[in-house]
């Protein structure tokens, strides 16, 4: 049967081609390098399956982020074990958590994003239009915009969390674009 003809195959495997798969272990002492291991997990996207067993879809950056990971905990005198695998059972599941796990992320950027637009008008209401104010705020909508891109391309599934996320900052960009014309205008008023 070729991998065409299989239903499971054709349906069931990471976007990239498949799934990695990291399984660790970790000396308990210090905890400080269980965590770090954990944030850089949570970092690159990665699901935990169960303890020190974590999945990312298959391709090359997830892979050398991985490997480079994997070393790094062999240099903190634990084990690792990298997988390569195009079936998981269960994928079904282990996709839904995934996208779940994305969907989380693009909806923290939507709740900055309503603390954006609500800081926005607040300035608004304190008519308080300077370079300063809009200066920070466009940082402030590089910073959201970072954020999503680094979701957006770990999201391989499209999770469905990811227009919502687009709209909120489209709202943010207009929001800012508001209070620059205000900024702008009280320059050539005072001038």
């Amino acid at each position: 049967m070729s991998g065409d003809d299989d239903p499971v195959a054709a349906t069931d495997t990471g976007a990239q081609g498949g799934w990695l798969v990291l399984i660790y272990r970790i000396p308990s002492e210090p905890t400080r390098l269980r965590a770090a291991v954990w944030r850089r997990l949570k970092g690159l996207g990665a699901i935990y399956l169960q303890n020190s067993a974590a999945a990312l879809p298959a391709g090359p950056s997830a892979e050398r982020a991985l490997r480079l990971l994997q070393r790094e905990i062999l240099d903190m005198s634990g084990t690792a074990s990298l997988l390569a695998c195009s079936v998981l059972a269960g994928e079904k599941e282990i996709r839904a958590a995934f996208q779940g796990a994305r969907d989380d992320e693009y909806e923290e950027i939507v709740d900055k994003c309503h603390d954006f637009v609500a800081g926005i008008r607040k300035e608004f209401r304190q008519e308080h239009f300077t370079y300063a104010e809009l200066e920070e705020n466009d940082e402030d909508l590089i910073k959201l915009r970072n954020w999503f891109a680094k979701i957006k391309d770990r999201d391989v599934f499209g999770a469905p969390g990811r227009q919502a996320c687009e709209e909120a900052l489209a709202i943010c960009e207009k929001e800012l674009e508001g209070y620059g014309a205000w900024v702008y205008a009280g320059e050539s008023d005072g001038a």
